[in-house]
């Protein structure tokens, strides 16, 4: 009976805080406890953690003691957002100079904003239980169909500190429309249907790339990809 909760094993609903004391949808518990036993700054000390939500991604409130540069402490509390970690790769052909996107909606943009919601992004996604570079090749054959072969890593960025505990984990890796073998399309790739995908490939030039930042490029892992290829990637001067 491992891994089950009290519903799954006897039909009936298990008594406790989903998250907390009993398993919530994705089997996970104690999601109340995190922070609590963070050591590394001496000028913080968490104090409570409150559990907001825990359907699939996790929300918090912490409150903490806060020592600021004049000595003083004071009591903050804090918000935060946790989906996991991600990965992200620029696919590049340094022959053709050109790089490889995808365009698919993003509801939240849409609702503040973006006029249908349909971005253009380099591809990438949640680590799950894989590490960076595993999920950053998953990723790429799910929504290119591209399976790359040697992989650059190039830096960790935390993509939204304020609120947000992602922490991205970015790469780069050639590809070739037309050679055989590694590095190459293997299948249509479009993303998961079963996860609502509806991803469309999108070939551009890097010359015309840079030049729809702002404006039909808007998604900031996309731009900092594209800005590390100009200024220090494949296509620097």
């Amino acid at each position: 009976m491992s891994g089950m909760t009290e519903q799954a094993a006897t039909g009936t609903p298990a008594t406790g805080t989903p998250g907390i004391d009993v398993p919530d949808r994705r089997g996970r518990t104690g999601l109340d406890r995190e922070g609590l036993d963070l050591t590394g700054n001496p000028r913080v000390r968490v104090e409570e953690v409150r559990l907001l939500t825990s359907n699939w991604y996790i929300t918090r409130t912490t409150r903490l003691a806060f020592q600021h540069r004049d000595g003083h402490w004071s009591t903050e509390e804090r918000e935060t957002y946790d989906r996991g970690n991600g990965a992200t790769v620029l696919l590049y052909d340094p022959t053709r100079r050109t790089v490889l996107l995808i365009r698919q909606f993003r509801y939240p943009a849409y609702v503040n904003g973006h006029p249908d919601g349909m971005l253009l992004e380099v591809p990438g996604g949640l680590l799950d239980d894989d590490a960076p570079e595993e999920a950053v090749r998953r990723e790429a054959q799910e929504e290119t169909g591209y399976r790359i072969g040697e992989v650059e890593h190039l830096f960790d960025v935390y993509m939204s500190p304020g609120s947000v505990t992602e922490k991205l984990y970015f790469y780069a890796a050639s590809y070739d429309a037309a050679a055989e073998g590694a590095s190459t399309r293997t299948d249509a790739g479009g993303g998961l249907a079963e996860e609502g995908e509806d991803i469309e490939l999108v070939e551009l030039g890097i010359d015309e790339a840079l030049s729809r930042i702002g404006t039909d490029i808007v998604d900031a892992k996309t731009i900092m990809l594209l800005q590390w290829a100009a200024l220090s990637g494949p296509f620097r001067r």
